[in-house]
């Protein structure tokens, strides 16, 4: 019962949209009508300019850490583990805004750091030189997150199944949730940043 709590407050936890909440407040529009029409931090940026982005990429990062500090209080890692997948699920789609969320990267990061502090750190850094060098923030995105299970075989020691595990869910959902982008790389026609 305590895993389906932290499952069901961990979701909720996800969809307060911070791109959705302060686009609203500060600038009295939806972020999901701008852009790529994702209510993350990149199109925050796109939407609303960079005082707003780092706002809302600082308020995804932080449900992430509180989710998984809730859910390793109440039920150790299996919870953390738990806390940090729903949080992202919630966020990627919220039922609040018809599933209709972001990314789920600043969200990850925030789950991740309180996960294994020493692989997001790597991830992170890997997503940032993809970034600089190719100035194509899906990409970055896709590789730091991409790389995660790849890192962890080789660089955490020790190594758990269930660190494994979810560092190849956190791949998946955000390969997952940058198909589309993934799609114009390959025409050549992403959006540089």
């Amino acid at each position: 019962m305590k895993y389906v709590l932290i499952a069901i407050i961990s979701y909720f936890m996800g969809n307060i949209s911070f791109a959705y909440i302060l686009g609203k407040i500060i600038t009295k529009k939806d972020v999901r009508n701008f852009g790529s029409g994702n209510a993350g931090t990149t199109n925050a940026i796109r939407a609303f300019g960079k005082k707003v982005g780092v706002m809302v990429f600082v308020g995804d990062v932080l449900k992430g850490i509180f989710a998984v500090i809730l859910g390793r209080y109440i039920a150790g890692q299996t919870g953390a583990y738990i806390a940090g997948a729903f949080v992202i699920i919630g966020h990627n789609w919220p039922v609040l805004l018809n599933f209709k969320g972001g990314k789920g990267v600043a969200t990850t990061i925030g789950v991740m750091v309180f996960v294994n502090f020493h692989l997001t750190a790597i991830c992170v850094v890997i997503g940032v030189i993809v970034i600089v060098i190719t100035r194509t923030v899906s990409l970055g995105s896709i590789f730091g997150m991409a790389t995660a299970p790849i890192v962890a075989i080789i660089f955490i020691r020790p190594l758990t199944i269930d660190l494994l595990l979810f560092t190849i869910f956190v791949a998946s959902m955000s390969i997952y949730r940058h198909k589309d982008n993934i799609k114009r790389l390959m025409k050549g026609n992403e959006n540089k940043f």
